[in-house]
């Protein structure tokens, strides 16, 4: 089996409704997603030739969903009142709302999710909410 490693980064802020401890209240973190693509095979043929997929792609993708985060507020669906939302658009603050509470651990499996729609045939994605924490999904068979 090959393996095929690449991260990407970004900066934003979330909170954890309905949480008790210091993860309620607005937080900011330098995000990372690791992914790690697998296959039996390399190509046989063209100017992939031995390659498992092309790097430039795998971390295209990636770096794009990491870009697609960055200097956001995440906030779940339905965890801020119609007014705050208001407010902090009429401020010009960039807001992504996501159906999920918005943890390491969802995000793992939202860019798994998402990252394999692209074709990708992934071993895991790893999260870091921090250099020291994280969470991982694999999809297992």
């Amino acid at each position: 089996m090959y393996y095929l490693k690449t991260s990407a980064s970004f900066d934003s802020a979330h909170f954890l409704s309905g949480y008790e401890g210091k993860c309620a209240n607005i937080h900011g973190h330098r995000w990372t997603i690791e992914v790690t693509a697998k296959g039996e095979n390399l190509q046989l043929t063209g100017t992939q030739r031995g390659m498992l997929v092309d790097f430039g792609d795998l971390k295209h993708k990636v770096r794009a969903v990491a870009d697609s985060f960055d200097h956001a507020l995440i906030y779940e669906k339905n965890t801020l009142k119609p007014v705050t939302i208001q407010v902090l658009n009429d401020e010009n603050f960039r807001l992504i709302e996501v159906d999920f509470r918005p943890t390491a651990e969802n995000f793992a499996k939202y860019f798994y999710d998402l990252l394999s729609g692209y074709g990708f045939e992934l071993n895991d994605v790893t999260v870091y909410e921090t250099p020291d924490n994280c969470a991982v999904y694999r999809r297992e068979n």
